[in-house]
This record gives structure tokens, C-alpha cells and sequence, in this order.
């Protein structure tokens, strides 16, 4: 378990850092888009609704982007489930 947890934390070491480089604003912006995209809220959906939450932070889009913009909003999602299930299962051991 310990080198499947480590293969993938080097596999994804650049996007994890470009993570801890966003402010608590964009965590905040992000985790509100996630969480529309959860519950079943198309990406413009969501967007908009974390826009009025954190206007600061608001993404802008359009036609050409949000396809860009949703892709990297499903790799986020993956990403923090993947590190969630890593971590449930290194401690059940």
C-alpha cells in the first residue's frame, strides 16, 4: 500500500503543489464549485453559484474555456477522492 500511495503522490507531486500555491479564498472558491459539481450541478451551474459566495475569486469563461475548466475541476475532485481513499486505507492498517 505504501509504494501505491507513494507512485501516485509522485505521479501528481506538480499538481499538488500548484495546489498549496492558491490562497484561502480559492480553496474556498473551489471547494464551493466542488460542491455544486457533487450534487449534480452542471459546471456553469456551479460556477455561478461559487461566484456569488466568492466574487473575489470568481473564474471567469467562456465557450472556448469551460470545457478546460471543467476538466480540471474533475481532476480536482478525483484527485482529493483518490488521497482520501489512500489515507482511509494506510490507517486501517
Amino acid at each position: 500500500m505504501k509504494d501505491l500511495l507513494s507512485l501516485y503522490l509522485e505521479s501528481t507531486a506538480e499538481f499538488s503543489a500548484m495546489l498549496k500555491e492558491r490562497t484561502p479564498g480559492e480553496v474556498a472558491y473551489d471547494n464551493a464549485v466542488m460542491a455544486s459539481l457533487r450534487k449534480g450541478a452542471s459546471i456553469t451551474k456551479a460556477l455561478k453559484a461559487a461566484a456569488e459566495q466568492y466574487p473575489a475569486e470568481a473564474l471567469q469563461w467562456d465557450d472556448e474555456t469551460i470545457h478546460d475548466i471543467k476538466a480540471h475541476y474533475e481532476y480536482l475532485m478525483n484527485h482529493e477522492d483518490i488521497l482520501v481513499k489512500l489515507e482511509r486505507l494506510s490507517n486501517a492498517k
